[in-house]
Parts: structure tokens; sequence; C-alpha cells
């Protein structure tokens, strides 16, 4: 079993992170702001398409609510036909992930941004979908750095934080865009903290009797809490760390983006700087924050709802049990071998148990969001 790692998640850290401020170092302009016309700009893209905002926006949870993602799992590129083959994540909370790093204390790996923990930091995975080819497909960075160029109010708050020179090299100038957008995405607009359940924790509301039961659930028998941390206030509801869930393939997905029947996303393992085989088939654990709100589920989209992931968890591995969204008894895993059967695949919960737990991960949906969850 994993040992809970503890991580800062007090308001003071969401400070410390730059979340809320409006800091212009000094230069006159809002680079929070200057970060929100970056995120939202299309032109920035090949085809003048597509967005970082496309697959994360903001009236939605920051997921792509796109059709081709309700119905595949994955999300449509600005060429109009590519498609990735991993579910978008919610871009909310991803700013209090830390760097990409190995703990020998701890024998985990934690944190870093994308699924694989591929990009360290916030800034480093805002530089990759621009270059992406199902994504935004820009051919290299100098090109990025060219449309916006083309753009004067950007190239005048570019140069007022950065510097008058910051054009003089393109990776520096790189650099400059991709922190911009990390300063955005640090902000309170991708991090408010006021689900129903923190203004449950701060006196302000009532968990209902069904939720509370489900929270009882969460932190014991159905040991969620064991990568989902609940503890302290502003919870982020993960640990950063990486697990195999034994996920089945998503075979509409596979279908639809060409990658073939003997392609495996092996997640964790695929990251350059990770090297141990016991780690295929691993991948970030997600925060559960507006998890009511962020269908589909799993790394690869494979189920489209909340109630499904739930009995997933706790029926994979008993024998005869069914998979509600296919009518069919539960496929087994990717890459099945490596999966975690310590903390899920029958936890023996009942059915009332499962519908308290799915009434509690409800309440972890940011009051802007509320009309999205079920």
């Amino acid at each position: 079993m994993k040992k809970p790692i503890l991580l800062a998640t007090t308001l003071a850290s969401f400070l410390l992170l730059g979340c809320g401020s409006t800091d212009t170092q000094g230069s006159g302009y809002n680079q929070i702001a200057l970060g929100e016309q970056l995120f939202h700009d299309t032109t920035l893209s090949q085809n003048k398409t597509m967005s970082c905002a496309t697959c994360h926006v903001i009236d939605a949870a920051m997921i792509d609510p796109r059709e081709t993602s309700n119905t595949l799992g994955a999300s449509l590129g600005d060429d109009g036909f590519s498609i990735a083959d991993r579910n978008a994540p919610t871009a909310a909370y991803a700013a209090f992930s830390p760097a990409f790093h190995f703990n020998s204390e701890e024998g985990l790996f934690i944190g870093g941004q994308f699924l694989d923990g591929k990009a360290s930091t916030l800034s480093e995975q805002a530089k990759g979908p621009f270059l992406n080819p199902v994504e935004m497909n820009m051919p290299d960075s100098a090109s990025v750095i060219e449309r916006v160029k083309e753009n004067s109010h950007y190239v005048d708050a570019l140069k007022s934080i950065y510097g008058d020179d910051v054009f003089d090299d393109t990776d520096r100038a790189y650099e400059a865009v991709a922190q911009t957008i990390a300063k955005f995405e640090k902000s309170s607009t991708f991090s408010p903290f006021d689900s129903k359940y923190d203004r449950a924790q701060k006196g302000q509301t009532t968990l209902s009797e069904s939720e509370k039961r489900g929270l009882t659930l969460f932190n014991g028998k159905a040991t969620c809490n064991a990568c989902h941390l609940s503890e302290g206030e502003n919870a982020l509801f993960t640990d950063f760390t990486y697990d195999n869930l034994g996920v089945p393939v998503n075979h509409a997905l596979r279908e639809a983006n060409g990658k073939g029947a003997d392609f495996v996303d092996n997640g964790l393992y695929g990251n350059p700087a990770v090297k141990d085989e016991t780690l295929k088939g691993a991948f970030r654990v997600s925060t559960l924050r507006n998890i009511g709100a962020t269908a589909p589920y799993m790394h690869n989209g494979v189920f489209k709802d909340l109630k499904t992931v739930i009995h997933f968890y706790n029926t994979r591995d008993v024998a005869g049990a069914v998979n509600p969204e296919t009518g069919e008894v539960w496929e087994k895993g990717e890459v099945d071998i490596n999966k975690n059967t310590e903390e899920l695949g029958n936890l023996q919960l009942s059915e009332a148990e499962e519908n308290d737990l799915l009434a509690f991960l409800l309440t972890l949906t940011d009051a802007q969001y509320e009309h999205l969850a079920p």
C-alpha cells in the first residue's frame, strides 16, 4: 500500500504559488490577464482553430466538452481529424502538482504535468500542445513566436515583463510565453476551493447523510484516501504519485486514431526518466476535484459515467462482474500484469455504498460547475 505523502495544501501555499495574484512584475501589464489571452488564442495553432482553452474550457470545468471527447474519450486536433490517445485531464488545480521527481524515501515518482510526468512543471507543460501534431500542430517554437509577434499587444506586454530583448532569442521568448500562460493557470480561476465539501469544512453548509456516509467510505472501506488525500484545509484529493489501475483499452478511440491493435500505452514507463518496467501502465493520480463534471474518465476516456468508475474500482477483479456501460464482464487491463490489487478490484461495497460514495464525490464540484454534475 502506498505511504500517503503529505503536501502543502493550505491557502498559504496557494498564495505562494502566485495563485490569485495580479503580479505585473512592475511592468504595467497584468501578467495573469496576458496569460489568459494567450491561453484562449486560436491563432497560435497551425490552422488557427485551436487554443489551450479548446481542450480546457473554463466554463466546462477545464476539460474538452466537444463531441469527439465525449464519445471517443480524447480531443480532436487543430487539423480537424487527428485524435489523441489520452483523455485531456482537467487543468483545474494542476498548478499544485510538484515538479516531477523521484522520492527516494518513498520509492515513488511524484508530480509533474501530463499523465506521464513528461513535463516537469506547469510552464514546461504549456509548451507541449503548441508542437504536438495531434493538438495545435505548429512545426516548431520559432513558428509559435512568429505568430505571437503578429500581435503588437503581445509584443509590448512581453517586452515590458521580460525585457526589451526577450524576442532576441527564440527559446527565451517561448519560455516567456509558457511562463505567462502558467501564471494564468496558477490563478484562482483554476483553483477556487469553493465546493460544497469546502463550504462544509468551513461550517457554511452541511453534508447530507448520504454524503457523510460516502466520506466515511472514502477514508475507510473504499480506500480512496490511500491515493486521493483528503486531509487538511484545501485538500487536493491526490498524492501526485503514479498507479496502474488495470484500465482496459478504449477500443473505439484506438480505431478512430489508428494506433492499431498492437499499440500499448505504457504511461509512466514511456517517460524517458523512468527505467523501472514494473511501472508500465502507471499514470499520474488525478485530482478528484470537479470529478462529477469532468467526464469521460480514466487516462483514455474509456468510461463515460462516474458511477461506472466506482463500480470498476469495486468489482474489477470479481469473477463475473459486469461493466454497466457494455453489459459485459470487465475486460482485462491494457497493462494488466502490474495493476494495483491492494487498493482496488474487490472492495466489497454494496450498491448502496457505491451510491453514497458517488454522493460524496459530487460534493467536490466547485460552485460554478455544480450545474454540470449529475
